[in-house]
């Protein structure tokens, strides 16, 4: 990755700067989305701009472009990169801060102009088969009580995710009141007497796209899933667990807090939701006639 999109400009990035009074580096304040590529096409991207209205709208943050410029950025750092590297699968980083001010100050200053920067980097191609297992830990969730948007301000999903890199594994299931919500960075599926759960989508989690899809497929394929949150107790007699996200798409979780999942291999239903994700991914990919 050496291009990059800043207010307007494609860029090198070593040439791409903002202002030390922007108030995304001061203060968090701004929002992101992250939208795969694949075959040079993005993924489910009337969604992800859905997404970025919502987050934009929710923190008061003036959208900066319509959808058909938004279309013309990532196509330029998709054509960028494709360019440097052949890189057909991709993931855009775009955030949108409020902007800079003339001081550090809470309220909102008046006429602020968002900073608006992406950049595209290369994405391994999906593994065929089934990808590989992980480990995963509990934690209670520290976050703030507006996990719908989608905020730069990750502190808390950097400290609790470096836990669970700490303890040997690759992410963080996150529990408030007893209950289930979603990974540190990742939706999250349990299979709880062979049905699927997911926890609804409300201020405590993020409407991961991927999640989405699997909902949608679910209901494609007659699969039996349920939007509800389930007890953190439950974990433990889970047969399956697995979790979705933009990048890493479908993870199978089959070590928790040190010990197996289930009978500690990869279950049946993340198998089959695995070869409809992949056949959708096919159909996205497949010339429009």
């Amino acid at each position: 990755m050496t291009t990059v999109y800043l207010n307007g400009q494609l860029l090198p990035l070593e040439a791409a700067n903002i202002s030390v009074m922007d108030r995304g580096f001061l203060f968090g304040d701004g929002i992101y989305e992250v939208i795969p590529v694949f075959g040079g096409r993005c993924f489910r991207l009337d969604e992800h701009l859905d997404r970025l209205d919502y987050s934009l709208r929710e923190t008061r943050i003036p959208q900066p472009h319509t959808r058909a410029q938004w279309l013309d950025i990532f196509s330029g750092l998709i054509d960028a990169l494709q360019r440097e590297q052949a890189a057909p699968d991709q993931m855009i980083y775009l955030q949108i801060t409020r902007g800079p001010a003339p001081l550090r100050e809470h309220r909102f200053p008046a006429d602020m102009k968002p900073t608006v920067f992406a950049f595209s980097k290369a994405l391994p191609p999906p593994n065929q088969q089934l990808p590989p297992a992980i480990a995963c830990i509990t934690c209670e969730d520290i976050r703030w009580s507006r996990c719908d948007i989608k905020s730069i301000s990750l502190l808390a999903n950097v400290l609790m995710t470096q836990d669970a890199m700490d303890a040997g594994g690759r992410e963080a299931i996150l529990i408030r009141d007893d209950q289930v919500l979603e990974g540190a960075s990742s939706n999250v599926f349990i299979v709880l007497d062979g049905v699927l759960h997911t926890a609804p989508k409300d201020h405590r989690i993020l409407a991961g796209i991927t999640r989405d899809l699997i909902v949608d497929l679910c209901a494609e394929h007659g699969e039996k899933i349920r939007q509800q949150t389930v007890a953190a107790a439950d974990l433990q007699r889970a047969s399956e667990i697995w979790i979705t996200s933009s990048t890493r798409e479908m993870l199978p979780v089959t070590m928790l807090n040190g010990a197996p999942v289930g009978n500690g291999e990869i279950g049946p239903v993340f198998a089959r939701l695995w070869q409809w994700y992949l056949g959708f991914r096919q159909r996205m990919n497949s010339p429009v006639a």
